[in-house]
């Protein structure tokens, strides 16, 4: 489905592209703390300043601007995936940032801006993901577990608020389409002991769809051109060109050819 295209205000045009691309440039200077970076990025996006640590450190700053402006630091952050105990700290230190601004950056004033979120978020997929492809799409609320488990194809589109929990690996193919609101899984609990998690591959085949408010359980392959119907919960495979729906989520068609 090819997008319409347009033109927005000479301002966002001219300044949008720069601000990404000089934030990719800062995040891969080997010579910048990405921590830095990203609490420096959010200061100007939040407050329209320079990151202010002078305020931070003293103590007749009040109590909610010193919470703000730790915040914005990554470090002084904790995020839920840091809790799991599958967590490898030396992938994780060069992602946490990234993640952090990212999660962040959503939640500004300028995170629902549809012509510079995409962009930003296109650079930074890239720098979290175990593979990224080309031309990929992704909306804003977003949420990963890892980001370093999942990889994903060219011209791939995650739309609003789609969790993709890649505790154990996500692999999105080519040409997938992951609709609002939608779960991907890849770690599940034992009926008899919450605390006894396994991990497993979740695959999604090219061209498939997982479409509005739809799961897909740890382990569940859909294989290309499938399709999980709304709110359909995919517990079982997914073969080629079918699409499934209901709780658990059962073949009621497939999908036609485009010949």
């Amino acid at each position: 489905m090819p997008l319409r295209q347009f033109s927005i205000g000479a301002a966002g045009e001219e300044v949008y592209p720069r601000l990404v691309d000089e934030l990719a440039e800062r995040f891969d200077d080997p010579a910048q703390n990405r921590n830095e970076v990203a609490r420096e990025a959010l200061s100007q996006i939040y407050l329209g300043r320079p990151f202010d640590a002078e305020a931070l450190e003293n103590r007749k700053t009040p109590l909610a601007r010193r919470t703000l402006l730790a915040s914005l630091d990554p470090r002084n952050a904790t995020m839920e995936a840091e809790y799991y105990s599958q967590l490898d700290p030396v992938k994780w230190e060069p992602v946490k940032p990234l993640l952090w601004f990212w999660q962040m950056f959503d939640h500004s004033p300028v995170g629902r801006n549809v012509r510079l979120g995409a962009r930003m978020r296109a650079m930074l997929a890239p720098r979290v993901f175990r593979r990224c492809g080309e031309d990929i799409r992704i909306f804003h609320g977003v949420e990963f577990s890892f980001g370093y488990n999942l990889t994903v194809g060219d011209r791939v589109t995650i739309h609003r608020n789609v969790l993709l929990d890649d505790r154990g690996e996500i692999v999105l193919g080519n040409d997938v389409s992951i609709s609002d609101y939608a779960n991907v899984y890849s770690h599940s609990h034992a009926v008899e002991d919450i605390g006894n998690i396994s991990l497993a591959r979740t695959v999604i085949g090219d061209r498939a769809r997982i479409t509005y408010h739809a799961v897909v359980l740890s382990g569940v392959p859909v294989e290309a051109d499938a399709i999980v119907g709304s709110m359909g919960v995919a517990s079982k495979p997914v073969p080629a060109g079918t699409i499934v729906g209901g709780v658990p989520a059962k073949p009621i068609g497939v999908k036609p050819s485009k010949t």
